[in-house]
């Protein structure tokens, strides 16, 4: 009788236990029924190529849209600067990975090629990448990756970029295509814009610079020898934007730029998407893989859709360009 009492007490006390295990909250609890994070905590690592402007506002937007899905309180940023250095980019991609991120954001050409050598299991989330396929060195392209890879592009049409120069400066004769060639999506615009160029009758030379110490000597060569400049989505020319233009604009050369913040840096004009809008594009995607499972291997890569011709009036005014009707000005500190 005692044995058969104890093993009563012992019986009644594991079902209480549980009971007590069936009511308690879990830190790891991954859905609150409407597709929320429930308690988890996402540690999220964002590796930025530099400080500029447009990078800023991608991964702002990025931030912004991933907070307002997940909750302020399901998700934590480390937001780490490689002051463009690529080198710096693959120490932080490694430190991302040793502390176990739930997913890493890489902000720029070089961070994504860091974070994609860094691990093959850990999610990436790109954005600000002109070109996936050159990027990582894909031969055959179908518009995924095939790996723990997507994001966002910010490619703008490099045609009507070209086409711009007809617009704005019909009588320029040779466009200097002003460049860093260790970025080699810039590159691959470069490329593609001398040849549109070519097209439309224009003679073009490419002037590139292998890093910030080059930029004040090449951009001189590039502004003695041409009518115009063409800088296409290009890092290091973003960073440097106030020494191309302490250059360019008292040579009276006109650049067309491929995103506003070179633009509003050292540019007449620019063919600009919104950088904030493909950041809160990738946010979103990454919200899928952490939340709903997406499969980034088989997630297209998503392009801006916001496109619009700015101009910066101060300058165009001061070479007494013309503006024609469908470009919006673009404001400046200056």
């Amino acid at each position: 009788m005692k044995f058969q009492k104890a093993s009563a007490m012992l019986l009644a006390g594991a079902m209480a236990a549980i009971a007590l295990s069936g009511c308690s909250g879990s830190t790891e609890t991954a859905d609150t029924g409407n597709g929320a994070a429930g308690d988890k905590v996402y540690e999220i690592g964002l590796c930025q190529l530099v400080q500029h402007p447009a990078l800023d506002e991608a991964t702002k937007g990025f931030q912004d849209k991933l907070t307002e899905l997940l909750g302020e309180e399901n998700v934590k940023f480390d937001l780490q600067n490689a002051s463009g250095d690529s080198n710096t980019c693959s120490t932080i991609a490694n430190q991302f990975v040793s502390s176990g991120k739930d997913l890493i954001f890489a902000n720029a050409t070089a961070a994504l090629q860091s974070a994609a050598a860094a691990t093959s299991d850990i999610p990436i989330v790109g954005t600000s990448i002109t070109d996936y396929a050159t990027a990582l060195d894909i031969a055959d392209w179908t518009g995924t990756t095939g790996r723990n890879i997507t994001g966002t592009a910010d490619l703008a049409p490099l045609n009507e970029q070209a086409g711009m120069f007809k617009e704005l400066l019909p009588d320029a004769k040779k466009i200097g295509l002003l460049y860093c060639s260790g970025e080699p999506n810039s590159k691959y615009q470069v490329d593609i814009v001398s040849s549109e160029l070519k097209n439309l009758g224009y003679e073009t030379a490419d002037y590139s610079f292998a890093d910030s110490n080059d930029v004040a000597a090449v951009t001189t060569t590039a502004c003695s020898e041409c009518d115009a400049l063409y800088i296409p989505t290009d890092n290091t020319a973003a960073a440097n934007t106030e020494v191309i233009a302490n250059i360019a604009n008292p040579a009276n050369i006109p650049i067309i730029a491929g995103e506003e913040g070179i633009c509003g840096g050292c540019g007449i004009a620019t063919l600009s998407i919104s950088y904030y809008s493909i950041g809160q594009v990738a946010g979103e995607m990454a919200y899928d893989i952490l939340v709903n499972g997406a499969d980034p291997s088989t997630m297209e890569i998503k392009y801006a859709d916001e496109l619009t011709k700015k101009y910066v009036k101060a300058r165009t005014d001061a070479m007494n360009i013309t503006v024609p009707e469908g470009y919006e000005e673009l404001v400046t500190e200056e």
